[in-house]
């Protein structure tokens, strides 16, 4: 006989990797105390994660062992679940853009929800809240861009933005100049003194 704890293996097995669980999803294969039981089992056996309080997720196995999945599958999931934009934080914008040398050493990203940690087997990532104008574009060249802009702050935006012009195609670097409506005064100045010079140009 199929115990809860091996149905709620194979039904993660057939998922997306990274594909985030609760027991409110998990209801069709056994009563809430049950499928608690079960996955607090599957935690302690080493063969789900938990990622934070009431969410987990499947570990992956591979011929080393088994691995978490990764990091940004996992928060990007997390993010469609709970309902809250989620993006790279601006020291990791800058270093993807080429903007800086220096290699972030944690995982950080911004988001709209709470400030909380997720625990990745050995990894901690921090989910930090910001005000929802620093999440403006998500998944575009234009938004991380602006994240990088607004990590450099108001006494380095300049040169930033400048070395920003260089490097984003036009249509990403329209739709960078159109996000200044609702920024502080410094980067929104930034924004439309090259947004002229580039109409002019």
């Amino acid at each position: 006989m199929t115990t809860i704890s091996q149905a709620i293996k194979s039904y993660a097995e057939a998922l997306p990797e990274g594909t985030i669980l609760s027991s409110k999803q998990l209801l069709h294969l056994g009563k809430r105390t049950a499928i608690d039981q079960a996955l607090s089992r599957l935690v302690k056996r080493g063969e789900v994660l938990r990622v934070q309080r009431g969410l987990f997720t499947l570990l992956i196995g591979t011929q080393f062992g088994v691995r978490p999945p990764a990091v940004c599958t996992v928060v990007e999931n997390i993010a469609k679940l709970t309902g809250e934009r989620v993006a790279i934080n601006g020291a990791n914008a800058a270093n993807k853009l080429g903007l800086m040398t220096q290699i972030p050493t944690r995982y950080i990203f911004w988001t709209s929800g709470s400030s909380r940690h997720l625990t990745l087997g050995r990894q901690v990532v921090e989910l930090k809240h910001v005000p929802s104008w620093q999440l403006s574009a998500p998944d575009s060249f234009a938004g991380e861009a602006f994240r990088a802009l607004v990590f450099f702050g108001p006494r380095e935006v300049r040169e930033a933005l400048h070395k920003i012009k260089l490097l984003l195609p036009k249509e990403e670097l329209q739709k960078l100049f159109g996000l200044r409506a609702n920024t502080p005064t410094w980067l929104a100045t930034e924004l439309s003194t090259l947004a002229v010079s580039a109409a002019d140009s």
